[in-house]
């Protein structure tokens, strides 16, 4: 199996547990919102999930790209002996931050409920604590799935997951309160009072994730296998300075990617839009924002394929060249995603209802500027396997303060807009910014024409297409999915030396002789 094809399918096989945890999130949602008809009734649910994200940075510390990292140096698979000792470490660090900070969040519950402004719900706090921990815990062994190129068994353990946190949202929201209610099933109400309190009402939300967490004890103790608690100081010291800028770096990124809503509702002048609140600015703009979740999913499910990938190819000296090929065709499908969403707005639009609509004209920006993050996630790979991942805080910090002073400026003047425009402009500048430091110290002969020649094509494509406007679906559907079959088209014919091979490779009837179409791994030449 060649390189290309083997993360071609991993790539493949980590996207399905990704995008069907974001769809079944997405079908969550108007349960949800159906058992709990006041937003306010939500408000601690959103903030709190919002410290998830922040608390499993801080939990794992950057460790698990640290094992990906070390694994590699050892010897990979070719050395199991030090790629136990690599985990065993790793996960006594982050076992043991797990422990005592969840220990002190539990202590500190009475005082968090109160600085938070949502007294009573203590248990929420505390199974929020949990689940982090839990979910930090999971981070190394997950990663050591990955190392192991066992990727079926990580998708599996997800899809698990994903199951049993939905039928525990329709347990506790439908069914548990239904009967408590005696609408159906009274005679098994006594039960049902020893498991469910109305006044917890949204923390079950977070009960369920806690318990389908917690399963991944269960499904995947086989990924604990030879492990013992060891905290070696001079190895954690080593972990530590290399895992610490990362940890930074993610929570640079962090900031980068939640200001948007954060500042929004608060730098939007009042009476800005016409007949609209700041709060439903957000909402438009939030809905829309996850529209742009298409490029994101591919991004997601690139980098679980792509970290063991090119970690355990950082000796060989043609991983500059396959990295420069990997990030060209990345490049490819990502343009190609951001062109048929784009064109096709008129389709993505009905996700969401009419008065949502008028956001939709932030979708392409925002789409472009994740496909920007997703190459600098692909080309930062230079600061990980030289061991410099000091570079990588500076550069999201770096994105983070542009993306903050771009919404400060740009909100009061073009609105949530402005929150669009900040996050592509912080995206790009921390692309070129990665860029040019890769080239001074991990040169990569990346396809620099080909991905600017595919990227302008298709934003001229896109800008074009919008001077034209259909207001007849019938029509417009057809003409927009004409000119993404011209795009694709064009993209065929451009990438013919690798297409027609290949093509030819597929015909070829099982035992014959194939025709020399040189070496499967040869990079692609440059456009």
């Amino acid at each position: 199996m060649s390189t290309f094809k083997k993360l071609a399918g991993d790539t493949a096989l980590y996207g399905v547990s990704t995008i069907l945890g974001r769809m079944l999130n997405f079908a969550l949602v108007p349960l949800q919102t159906y058992v709990f008809k006041q937003p306010s009734e939500m408000a601690s649910n959103v903030e709190l999930y919002s410290w998830v994200g922040i608390l499993l940075v801080i939990y794992t510390l950057g460790l698990e790209t640290a094992f990906f990292r070390f694994t590699a140096r050892s010897g990979g698979a070719s050395n199991p002996e030090d790629r136990i000792r690599v985990f065993n470490e790793t996960l006594s660090i982050v076992i043991a931050v797990s422990v005592t900070f969840t220990t002190a969040i539990i202590l500190l519950t009475p005082q968090i409920v109160v600085w938070l402004g949502y007294p009573g719900q203590e248990l929420s706090v505390i199974w929020v604590a949990l689940i982090v921990a839990i979910d930090a815990i999971m981070a190394i062994p997950f990663a050591r799935l990955r190392v192991e190129n066992r990727a079926r068994r990580f998708v599996q353990a997800k899809i698990i997951n994903i199951l049993i946190v939905v039928f525990l949202n329709v347990f506790f929201l439908i069914i548990c309160r239904d009967i408590y209610a005696e609408k159906y099933l009274s005679f098994l109400k006594p039960a049902i009072d020893l498991i469910y309190y109305p006044s917890i009402g949204p923390g079950y939300i977070l009960l369920a994730n806690l318990v389908g967490n917690a399963t991944y004890f269960v499904l995947l103790r086989d990924a604990f296998s030879g492990f013992r608690f060891q905290l070696n100081k001079e190895q954690t010291k080593v972990l530590l300075a290399y895992a610490a800028p990362l940890m930074l770096t993610s929570l640079a990124g962090l900031i980068n990617s939640m200001t948007d809503r954060l500042f929004l509702q608060h730098w939007l002048p009042e009476g800005f839009y016409r007949g609209l609140t700041s709060k439903d600015a957000l909402g438009i703009y939030g809905n829309c924002l996850k529209l742009s979740v298409f490029m994101a999913l591919v991004i997601q499910s690139f980098k679980f394929a792509a970290d063991p990938f090119f970690f355990s190819r950082a000796e060989d000296k043609n991983s500059p060249k396959l990295l420069a090929d990997v990030t060209k065709w990345f490049i490819i499908v990502c343009v190609l995603i951001w062109v048929g969403v784009s064109l096709n707005l008129d389709i993505v639009g009905l996700l969401v209802s009419k008065k949502y609509r008028s956001g939709l004209s932030i979708v392409p920006l925002l789409l472009l500027a994740n496909l920007f993050l997703g190459v600098y996630y692909n080309i930062a790979f230079w600061f990980k396997l030289s061991d410099k991942t000091q570079f990588g805080t500076l550069i999201t910090i770096v994105g983070a303060l542009i993306t903050v002073a771009g919404n400060i400026i740009l909100i009061p003047i073009i609105g949530y807009m402005g929150c669009a425009v900040a996050f592509l402009v912080s995206s790009f500048a921390m692309m070129v910014i990665c860029y040019g430091l890769g080239e001074k110290y991990y040169p990569v002969p990346y396809h620099v024409k080909s991905a600017v020649g595919y990227i302008l094509g298709a934003g001229l494509l896109i800008y074009g297409s919008q001077q034209v406007e259909i207001a007849n679906l019938w029509l417009s559907v057809p003409y927009h999915m004409a000119l993404f079959g011209l795009f694709f088209a064009v993209v065929l014919v451009v990438e013919r030396s690798t297409f027609v091979p290949a093509l030819q490779r597929l015909r070829k009837p099982k035992g014959a002789v194939p025709t020399p179409v040189g070496p499967t791994d040869e990079p692609i030449s440059k456009k």
